[in-house]
């Protein structure tokens, strides 16, 4: 199945073979109203974006590019930050039953290969909040997953990408993926809506807990222990000095 000719009921999934950024673009549409299931899906951006303001580079054709809008309840606070948790968590339920490529989180969602001594970024996340005419706020919520990109051509992405055709050997089926995604999302919509919490099931999928991490934030560095994560998900680092601090955004890597 062609990714255009994908349909699921309790999703309005709209498909573009160019776009902006899927997330630029449906940013622009909650504000402009859209309910909550809508779902962005593209070919090819020419302005994808990942976290820290950098620039998601995806050759045409061989990645998984979708953004979803959420309306979270009341306390936003705490029901957007979990939504995010959840969508982590569907892709790399997704990968795995899909493509049998084992996967693990990298705080706070990236999607990676998790080799003793070294890792390979195969998918990328950014959630972002917007609010439209009512100034009540929305989330929106972009992934962007290597799928089948030729390893020859992953140097030019990033210098620890990966894809699930390099780490598998076999070519997956996009449409494949995305309802598998789709799947699992909806299973831990339900959980939260029956008042589980997915916070715990995230931190278990969370690479490097317990190693030491190296942490770029936009106004600098940290080193320290990847101690735990908090209810609102932020990274708390056991700093060289003994001290324990918080961090809410930013990039980790393992620190060899």
């Amino acid at each position: 199945m062609e990714l255009t000719d994908y349909r699921r009921a309790g999703w309005d999934i709209r498909y573009f073979a160019r776009v902006d950024s899927t997330n630029t673009a449906l940013l622009e549409a909650g504000r402009q109203g859209a309910a909550e299931g809508l779902v962005y899906v593209a070919d090819e951006q020419t302005a994808g974006r990942g976290r820290l303001d950098r620039r998601w580079i995806a050759p045409p054709g061989t990645c998984l590019l979708l953004s979803l809008l959420f309306r979270p309840p009341e306390p936003f606070t705490y029901h957007a930050p979990r939504l995010t948790m959840l969508c982590g968590m569907a892709m790399a339920d997704a990968v795995e039953t899909t493509s049998g490529v084992a996967v693990q989180l990298k705080w706070p969602n990236d999607l990676i290969i998790n080799a003793p001594g070294a890792w390979r970024k195969v998918a990328g996340m950014l959630s972002e909040i917007g609010f439209g005419a009512d100034n009540r706020p929305f989330l929106v919520v972009g992934i962007g997953l290597n799928v089948n990109v030729p390893s020859e051509l992953l140097p030019d992405l990033a210098p620890n990408a990966t894809s699930l055709l390099s780490e598998g050997g076999q070519q997956v089926e996009r449409a494949a993926l995305l309802d598998a995604f789709l799947t699992r999302v909806e299973a831990y919509q339900a959980m939260l809506r029956a008042g589980g919490d997915v916070l715990p099931l995230w931190r278990e999928r969370l690479a490097w807990m317990g190693h030491p991490v190296q942490l770029h934030t936009p106004t600098g560095s940290a080193t320290g222990i990847a101690e735990d994560v908090d209810e609102t998900g932020a990274l708390w680092l056991r700093l060289p000095d003994g001290s324990r601090q918080a961090f809410s955004v930013g990039d980790v890597s393992l620190r060899l």
